[in-house]
């Protein structure tokens, strides 16, 4: 009996996205790069491994289940001293800060105090700095263009920008040097266009990453799947260039809010777990779908999620 030879099929890919440098330039964290699919390893090169960072909010979150609160109880208080935790006993490649105590439906603090706490932020790490705002336009436009002039030389990670604020965040952006996060509401069309107007602004691409805006496991993460996958096959495979940006996703804040990590039901296990578990699953699932940042919460969860990608990497954890 003779055996035929069996070739794996393969892509031939015609696009790659770009690399783009978070942070100063002394210790700046590469993103991007990917000439396949993700983790298709045996098609192509997927360049940088996707990175992870871990959230810190600039007011006590009081919402947060006893699992979420857990690993910071000693410095929710105090985001400075959040940041470094999460840093110096944590390992965290990066930080987001987010300014959830500016939106106009909470507390509705001024733009200048959040300016202030992200100087503060920056200056107290040794690690690029993402800074997320309530997602309001109009107070985004206010406060994030006050955090770019406080944060001069920082290089931060700034976001959301979106279609209605982009000109009022993406010149001062652009004048201090800070990288801006294109966010859209899980759409190709809207990310492109997004893309291709703040171009049109003066962004340039070394500036510019994107927002998918994602949601957690069991909500509506399908459909996020689905459109980043989109968005990847239009950069790798149609040689799209206004959509060969790294993508960032900022899950923690969509998978704790959800009501099964606070049920308390002996049925569902423990309360603790299932969060982790929810957080670290949505992470592991947007990597491979494409993310190249995942903002995180839960230490553990980071834990495993580094030890899957290095795994998938075939490096070190």
């Amino acid at each position: 009996m003779s055996w035929l030879a069996f070739t794996i099929p393969t892509i031939t890919y015609t696009g790659k996205v770009k690399e783009i440098s978070l942070g100063p330039p002394e210790r700046a964290v590469k993103v991007g790069n990917a000439g396949c699919y993700p983790f298709h390893l045996f098609e192509g090169e997927m360049g940088n491994p996707p990175r992870i960072a871990m959230e810190v909010y600039d007011v006590t979150p009081e919402d947060w289940p006893p699992a979420a609160r857990e690993p910071f109880a000693d410095v929710l208080s105090d985001p400075v001293a959040w940041a470094k935790k999460c840093v110096d006993v944590y390992g965290a490649e990066m930080v987001c800060l987010q300014l959830v105590s500016t939106d106009p439906n909470g507390l509705n603090r001024p733009a200048g105090e959040a300016a202030a706490t992200a100087r503060r932020v920056a200056d107290a790490l040794t690690v690029p700095l993402l800074v997320w705002g309530s997602g309001d336009v109009e107070k985004d436009a206010e406060v994030l263009r006050q955090v770019c002039e406080a944060c001069e030389g920082k290089h931060l990670v700034v976001g959301p920008v979106q279609d209605k604020n982009y000109k009022k965040i993406g010149a001062p952006a652009i004048g201090y040097r800070h990288t801006v996060i294109a966010s859209t509401p899980i759409d190709v069309n809207l990310a492109k266009q997004l893309n291709i107007l703040l171009g049109n602004l003066g962004v340039p691409d070394e500036l510019l990453v994107m927002d998918p805006t994602v949601g957690g496991l069991g909500y509506g993460l399908e459909y996020t799947y689905s459109v980043m996958e989109r968005m990847r096959m239009a950069a790798l495979t149609q040689q799209d260039d206004r959509l060969q940006f790294p993508l960032v996703c900022n899950l923690a804040k969509e998978v704790w809010k959800v009501k099964e990590v606070r049920l308390d039901d002996p049925k569902l296990g423990d309360p603790g777990k299932r969060g982790i578990l929810m957080e670290a699953i949505t992470a592991v699932l947007l990597a491979l779908a494409g993310a190249d940042v995942l903002i995180m919460r839960h230490p553990e969860a980071v834990r495993l999620v580094r030890g899957y990608l290095a795994e998938m990497m075939g490096v070190a954890a």
